[in-house]
């Protein structure tokens, strides 16, 4: 049976860690207490946070015991990782409430209770330190000189580095100095750009216990295209449904580029590798199948699978059904056409012919009006983003029925339909799709 460090080294989610061979023995161990720190400067973290989270769950289902910290005294702080410019100094309520947030959201993810995982709040133990003792105690083992080679330390230095956000670094090794003491926690994972607070940790572990402590860091994940993850032109993709509703939040995993669809099943996903590797060889249609899967599943994830369902029907209100090859993810429970009519009522399925041509059903009501072409191209899964259809529709890329598209809002309706109901749209040479008026 693989370890959790064998599925975290194939599934891409190692960065930095401080030594790959005892970290990987330590794994292996029956159940091992690690920690992850999240900080409550939202009332919701966002898909950005996906990946430590994801970590944390595999940690879980490979036996071993994560704790969710709730960073409510060190928001009080403002982490400068990352950052150009000071955080916003947050006021103890508003972080109070962000945290109990955080807590309720992080329940999606991880088992809590009886001995599984910990959910935990920094502030119960930060917001009590004497100054002087900490200073004495604690403080008196830091180095400013090297505490000024850390990446977050050292790129601040050039817009202003406050001594308030100096003191980060060392709250954050106290929080691991308190876990390990109080909870036998042994590893903290998180973000590339914690790589610094984190060593700061292990060495304080040393310093003050005499003992050895380990840290593992992720990638900060950006697409293909350079774009960071989470962020679309409305804004950011929030984790909460009532800040990113279900529909809203299987679209931006729906709309995922070509390139990213493999890498984004391994790291937001539990299905196996050996399915998620078919990936590399598909193109076109099945191509959009594998990012219905992929929707689908990380949707079902952070909102239950009656919400994914539900998002997948909404989505299919449409264009139809975006059926899975028997075979292609078995283990994925994206509803198949076999069940169509026991959940939803009954839907058209996407029908693929030999040419490779996709053939999906529009309402003729949506057309009374005309559809703007650059949102029927990205609809149509043509494009993955409006902007991308915007894009190749000015640029000359865009056809209805053979003939080019003049304007990106040109709108598309009833009168581009011929004499059986159809509406051909072409993205440059080789891409179609057949709208089919019902």
């Amino acid at each position: 049976m693989k370890s959790v460090y064998d599925v975290f080294r194939e599934r891409g989610f190692i960065e930095q860690i401080t030594d790959e061979s005892q970290i990987r023995e330590l794994l292996e161990q029956k159940s091992v207490t690690c920690y992850i720190g999240f900080d409550p400067t939202a009332a919701s973290l966002h898909i950005g946070s996906l990946v430590p989270i994801m970590s944390l769950a595999h940690m879980q289902r490979h036996g071993h015991r994560p704790i969710a910290l709730v960073g409510g005294g060190t928001a009080l702080i403002g982490d400068p990782s990352g950052k150009t410019e000071m955080r916003q100094i947050l006021t103890r309520e508003q972080i109070d409430h962000n945290a109990h947030c955080l807590q309720k959201q992080l329940t999606s993810y991880l088992e809590f209770g009886d001995g599984k995982a910990v959910l935990l709040n920094n502030a119960d133990w930060l917001t009590r330190l004497n100054y002087i003792e900490f200073l004495r105690d604690i403080g008196r083992h830091f180095s400013v000189n090297r505490m000024l080679t850390a990446e977050s330390y050292r790129i601040r230095l050039e817009t202003g580095l406050n001594f308030i956000e100096f003191n980060y670094m060392l709250l954050q090794a106290y929080d691991f100095l308190h876990l390990f003491k109080h909870h036998g926690c042994q590893m903290q994972m998180g973000g590339n750009d914690q790589w610094g607070n984190m060593v700061a940790g292990i060495d304080l572990i040393r310093r003050v216990e005499g003992k050895t402590a380990f840290s593992m860091t992720f990638p900060l994940i950006t697409t293909s295209q350079g774009h960071k993850m989470g962020k679309t032109e409305k804004g950011t993709v929030w984790l909460d449904a009532e800040l990113t509703s279900p529909y809203e939040y299987y679209q931006y995993w729906i709309n995922t580029e070509d390139a990213d669809v493999g890498r984004f099943l391994a790291l937001f996903t539990f299905l196996p590798m050996e399915e998620i590797s078919v990936v590399k060889t598909l193109t076109d249609a099945r191509l959009n199948m594998a990012k219905a899967v992929l929707a689908f599943e990380a949707t079902k994830i952070t909102h239950r699978e009656k919400a994914a369902v539900g998002a997948f029907y909404e989505t299919t209100q449409l264009f139809g059904y975006r059926p899975v090859e028997k075979g292609l993810f078995p283990s994925s429970t994206i509803p198949r056409p076999d069940v169509i009519g026991t959940i939803g009522g009954a839907l058209p399925a996407l029908t693929l012919a030999a040419s490779g041509i996709v053939s999906l059903p529009i309402e003729r009501r949506r057309l009374d009006e005309g559809i703007p072409a650059f949102e029927l191209f990205h609809e149509a899964g043509l494009c993955p983003s409006r902007g991308e259809a915007r894009r190749l529709i000015a640029q000359g890329g865009g056809y209805v029925n053979d003939r080019q598209i003049g304007a990106f809002d040109e709108k598309i309706g009833l009168p581009d339909a011929d004499e059986k109901g159809e509406i051909r749209l072409r993205k440059g040479k080789k891409r179609y799709v057949i709208l089919s008026v019902r």
